[in-house]
Parts: C-alpha cells; structure tokens; sequence
C-alpha cells in the first residue's frame, strides 16, 4: 500500500537557488544519489514537493557514472518490492536497449536489476525511482545483478542543484533529514537568515 507525502520548503534567508530533495541510500556500495526533486525558490517564498511511496525501475544512457552529470530516464516500468520486483536490461538486434517485462523473482523486500551479458560496459546506468522519478542509480555492467532495498531517508538541501543531477554528497553543507515519523506525512523545512533549516 503506497502512502502520500508532502514538504513545504521556505526560503527566508537571503540565497537566490533551489531547494533539493534527495534520498539517501541505505548502506548500498556504489550507489549514486540524485536530486529527485529542485524547485527555484527566491527569498520570502516557499515550494511544496509531493510524492507517493510508488516505486519504479528507470535506465537511462549516461556514460559513466559520476557527480554532476544528468540523469534522465529512458525508460520507467513501475516495481513493487513484494511482488514485481525483478527486472532484466537487455538489448535488441538492433542495440536498442531495453527493461524486459518485471517478474517476482527478486528477495520479497527488495528490488533487483538484473543487466545481461550484452549491456554494453560504462554506457547506462540503472537504478530505481519513487512517484516516477528517480533516486538511486548505478553504472550497468554486463552479468551483474543490482539490489536495492527501499528503505527511504528524505534529506533536503538549497544550492545550485537541479532534478536528475548525480549528487556528491561529501561536497554538499547544510543538507537535513527530513524525518516522516509513523502517522505523519507533512513536515515543513525552513532556510532562515543564518542558512541553517529549521524541520517542523
């Protein structure tokens, strides 16, 4: 069962950017975190961002994996951790890359990419979404098997960033966690005069 979530972002400090919402990953090794959401916000106004807890496979040719460049889906086939929730990456005759049909034959709780033999080395990366963007990606690498276990940490930061962007998150100052505690599914996060946020 998928729940709606919403966060209020407001700017009342004197920064002209974009507020950020990411995820982080949970212990996942060679995971890349992108900006899920970015909305401009000048100062004295707010934005709010809203999501459900739907889940999705993505892909997207990338080239390498690395901080700062774009992701933008090619394609995205909705998942479900307990049931579709085993994906394959292939490529056609014509080396069109392609996410066969999802199946449940993935770990229930988890949600598995499975890139076969001809996935071309350094060119897509594959990864998972919520609400039909993505969060989480990682270079696809011929006979590897991806998992990622959905267990979202929402975090919010303001700066120069934008949707789709590879984070680098040793990099960024003043990003939050925007906790969702059982039973609560709006919060607000405040940027005040002093650039710090203030998580109500």
């Amino acid at each position: 069962m998928t729940s709606s979530y919403t966060l209020t972002c407001v700017n009342n400090s004197s920064l002209e950017g974009r507020f950020v919402v990411f995820q982080k990953p949970p212990g996942i090794p060679n995971v890349s975190v992108l900006g899920w959401f970015a909305r401009s916000a000048h100062p004295g106004t707010q934005v709010t961002f809203r999501w459900t807890t739907d889940y999705c496979f993505v892909w997207s040719e990338t080239g390498v994996v690395k901080p700062g460049i774009s992701f933008d889906a090619w394609q995205i086939v909705p998942a479900d951790p307990m049931s579709a929730n085993s994906i394959q990456l292939t490529q056609d005759a014509y080396a069109a890359t392609y996410f066969m049909p999802p199946t449940d034959a993935g770990p229930p709780g988890s949600l598995r990419i499975v890139q076969a033999g001809n996935v071309i080395p350094h060119r897509t990366a594959v990864g998972i979404g919520m609400s039909g963007s993505a969060t989480l990606v990682m270079q696809a690498m011929p006979n590897m098997i991806s998992v990622f276990t959905p267990k979202p940490a929402y975090w919010v930061a303001f700066g120069n960033y934008f949707t789709g962007q590879i984070l680098h998150l040793e990099d960024m100052t003043g990003a939050v966690e925007v906790p969702y505690p059982a039973g609560l599914t709006s919060r607000t996060a405040t940027l005040g005069p002093e650039k710090t946020f203030t998580v109500t």
